[in-house]
Order: C-alpha cells, then sequence, then structure tokens
C-alpha cells in the first residue's frame, strides 16, 4: 500500500476522529485516534497527515498506519512485550535477593490505616480554633443602642405650605391635624415629597 497525504480539515477532540481532505482530491477520509498510534502530541486542525486507506465493515474508506508530518514518534510497547519485560524484572529481582541473601519483607503500606485518624485529629483541632475565635468575637461584641430622638410637639399656628415647614414630622403634623394645609398636591397622603 502506498501512503497517501491530505490535510486535517476537522478533529472532534472528545469522540477521537476527524477528517482528511486528501492533497489528490475526492472525498474526506475519516481517520480515528487510534491509527495514529505513537505519536508525541494529539493532531490539530490543520495538520498534514501521511496515511494509508483501507475500507472499514461499511464499505467506506478510512485513514489507517497514519503519521502526523513533522511531529515525533514515541516507541510503544506491545502487551506482550510488557509482560515478558514484567516476568524478566520479577525473575532478575528474585535471583538478586537470593545471592544477597537478605531478607526483604514485601513493602506494606501500614501508614495507610492512621491516615483516617490523621484527618479527624486535624479536623477536630480546626474545628476547636474556630470555634474558639467565634467564641471570643461573639463575647467582644459591644451592644450599641441608638440614642432616642427627643419627642417634638407641634400645634397648628396657621402655616399652610410645605416652605414653612421646618421637618417633615412637623409637615406630617400639620397634613393630619391642621385644617386648610395645601402640602399633599397629589393626595397620597405624604406632605411635602419634593420638599423633604
Amino acid at each position: 500500500m502506498d501512503f497517501e497525504h491530505g490535510k486535517l480539515v476537522r478533529w472532534i477532540e472528545e469522540k477521537g476522529f476527524g477528517f482528511i481532505k486528501p492533497d489528490k482530491g475526492g472525498a474526506e477520509i475519516f481517520i480515528h485516534i487510534s491509527a495514529m498510534r505513537g505519536m508525541s502530541r494529539l493532531p490539530i486542525v490543520g495538520d498534514i497527515i501521511h496515511y494509508e486507506t483501507s475500507l472499514d465493515d461499511k464499505g467506506k474508506f478510512r485513514a489507517i498506519n497514519a503519521k502526523i508530518e513533522g511531529v515525533a514518534q514515541v516507541l510503544t510497547v506491545s502487551p506482550i512485550d510488557r509482560k515478558r519485560n514484567t516476568q524478566y524484572t520479577a525473575y532478575h529481582q528474585q535471583r538478586v535477593n537470593r545471592n544477597n541473601n537478605t531478607y526483604r519483607p514485601p513493602y506494606r503500606k501500614s501508614g495507610s490505616r492512621f491516615i483516617p485518624v490523621l484527618l479527624v485529629v486535624v479536623a477536630f483541632s480546626i474545628y476547636s480554633k474556630f470555634s474558639e475565635q467565634y467564641q471570643s468575637i461573639e463575647q467582644s461584641k459591644i451592644t450599641v443602642i441608638e440614642p432616642t430622638k427627643p419627642e417634638q410637639h407641634f400645634e397648628c399656628q396657621g402655616k399652610v405650605y410645605c416652605s414653612q415647614m421646618t421637618s417633615i414630622e412637623e409637615a406630617d403634623f400639620y397634613l393630619h391635624n391642621c385644617p386648610g394645609t395645601k402640602m399633599d398636591g397629589d393626595h397620597d397622603g405624604i406632605p411635602c415629597e419634593r420638599q423633604f
């Protein structure tokens, strides 16, 4: 099979596939991330892709054995080689241990039993600290008593207009207690709205 090349025109990262526009023309070619094994980075729209084509189960062309132009390949290890390597490492370690004639007990995570206890102790100490601070803040609060306003005594003295009033309280008194006032033009019960 000959390698073809084209530009990656669409890439859907969440789903791991995209489409290549072949340089020789024709329909776009589907490409899945699995076709680019060993690439040191994910493809980006605009990358030049070198690939072979193959028919999928539905009879459509798709890219296989693809490489991104100018991007290094990373050495990949097959699952079989990884298993063989693990078996060799274990065998070699046993021989080294026998030759040194020293006993090495298996590694145990004994400290993991104490992590929950440690978390409880830390949480309790933090709670105690903040509880003490909160109590000290509550104790240091000073009750502020606002001074009461002295009661004002008004008398009907013939004042009729807002311009004659010295406060909203006085205007309110005149509106509700004195006859002939002209301080509530919109008749909503609130006197001298523009002035006060």
